[in-house]
């Protein structure tokens, strides 16, 4: 379909004005085509569950500071260029079997690590084909194989989220795959309306946190005599018919929408001491106070722990997850000038305690090799500092993969060599050479590993992921069994 189609713009814009009478806070969240998939409910439902659940770093994650070399070579170089945001080798969390280490912020994966349930992947980044420095230098920007708006927060998320290396691409590589593998649901986002789960006509199932609002707003359970009433006509006009087709398609939304909410509603407003089962509860109390997850990203990963652990009522054998931590845009302050304990501290200490939690969750209900996390960011940053004891923006970049069904304990792909100047570093200049690494793996071969597993096959890849054909062979990276 047309991207810029007038008949799907119009019914969206349609859809917006009838949300400012109706109240409805729920059909808002979904696409043309997501409602009434939702309420199908395949044969097959519960057959060999699989999720992802995709964790983006919004801002652009310091990878160069997530996982550091440890062996003696290579944490020499590094120190020597990150100076005073170099970590003390000592304080690494020992990945036991490999030659790097964690950022000490996220030593609550340290047993994920020692369980087999966490894989490293280096060197990651939005590609349209192998790329060396040599080419880089050559080719012009407007070149395929450049991708565009290198360095740009808002770009390269679009690039990380649609796996392409035109930000004109307006879906996101977890749409495309839902509707190319007929998944019963959506993408379901805990962390707003983002790229990452359009596809042509579909948005993502966007749900509040635990304790949320699902339904029609005002009217979840209505006792008021008017509230009664309210509801009452709204349900007649959705279930009446029209002879206008865009009309008719708009009220099945509808229809659809008050049947979700209604599904849906009780699961999304549990909160912890609230679950049927105390096995989440148990898991997240590391994080818990007052019965309040205490940070964005355990309610967002409680929250689908709880969709998970309730898989029936939401449906679907297959299911894409989507949730979000912000603030790693650390151009200063990344670390404290008496301490390791600044921002980027702050944040990793956040995400490592809700991964390690939501790990221990789908053990807990028996779901750890059915369901795997992964993280993507914006971009990597500088591996040279700033003069603001931070850093800026770059383009490769590390990332975390965490599940019973990751092939862990090891890392994937090639660390970028730690030389400013290099061949992995893009600049050549003197006023460029910051340590900008060129990806030497692609979003694209990073995403077929994922749905590889959740059961895409090759043909389907390609679908998905226009770009992974021009990677050869190499189209996945093992962290999962295919």
């Amino acid at each position: 379909m047309n991207p810029s189609s007038p008949t799907i713009d119009h019914m969206l814009l349609s859809r917006r004005r009838w949300l400012q009478f109706s109240g409805s806070t729920l059909a808002g969240a979904l696409g043309v085509a997501g409602l009434s998939a939702l309420t199908q409910t395949p044969a097959n439902a519960q057959a060999g569950y699989k999720a992802l659940v995709c964790v983006f770093l919004y801002g652009g994650n310091d990878g160069c500071n997530t996982v550091v070399p440890t062996d003696t070579t290579r944490y020499n170089q590094y120190a020597a260029v990150r100076g005073a945001l170099a970590l003390p080798r000592g304080s690494l969390v020992n990945l036991s079997g490999t030659d790097h280490g964690l950022h000490p912020a996220l030593s609550a994966l340290a047993p994920v690590w020692a369980d087999g349930g966490l894989a490293p992947v280096f060197n990651v980044g939005p590609l349209f084909a192998p790329l060396t420095k040599a080419e880089f230098r050559r080719l012009p920007a407007s070149d395929a194989r450049i991708p565009q708006s290198l360095f740009s927060h808002s770009d390269q998320q679009v690039l990380w989220e649609s796996a392409s290396s035109r930000v004109t691409e307006r879906t996101g590589w977890g749409g495309r795959a839902a509707a190319t593998l007929g998944t019963t649901n959506p993408v379901i986002s805990v962390g707003g309306n983002g790229r990452f789960g359009l596809s042509e006509l579909q948005t993502p199932l966007v749900l509040p946190e635990p304790g949320g609002t699902f339904g029609l707003n005002g009217l979840e359970h209505p006792t008021w005599a008017p509230e009664v009433e309210r509801q009452r006509a709204l349900q007649a006009l959705y279930a009446d018919s029209d002879s206008n087709a865009m009309r008719n398609a708009y009220m099945g939304q509808q229809r659809d929408a008050l049947a979700m909410s209604a599904r849906l509603g009780a699961l999304v407003a549990q909160r912890p001491g609230t679950v049927a089962s105390s096995a989440l509860d148990t898991a997240f109390a590391p994080i818990t106070t007052n019965g309040r997850i205490n940070t964005p990203i355990g309610r967002q990963l409680y929250q689908v722990a709880k969709l998970v652990q309730g898989r029936v009522t939401v449906q679907g054998s297959r299911q894409i997850f989507f949730a979000q931590q912000g603030g790693y845009d650390n151009h200063s302050g990344q670390i404290a000038a008496t301490s390791l304990e600044g921002d980027h501290f702050r944040l990793l200490q956040a995400l490592g305690d809700a991964m390690a939690c939501f790990y221990n969750a789908m053990r807990a209900i028996g779901m750890g090799d059915s369901v795997t996390l992964f993280t993507q960011s914006d971009f990597g940053r500088t591996f040279k500092p700033n003069n603001s004891s931070g850093t800026d923006h770059a383009w490769g970049n590390h990332q975390l993969v965490m599940g019973g069904a990751v092939n862990g304990g090891t890392t994937y792909g090639t660390p970028p060599e730690l030389v400013i100047g290099g061949p992995d570093d893009v600049g050549q200049d003197p006023w460029e050479l910051h340590g900008r690494w060129i990806p030497r793996l692609s979003v694209d071969q990073y995403a077929a590993t994922l749905l590889g597993w959740i059961g895409a096959s090759d043909s389907q890849l390609d679908d998905i992921l226009p770009n992974l054909r021009n990677f050869g062979s190499a189209r996945r990276l093992g962290f999962l069994p295919a």
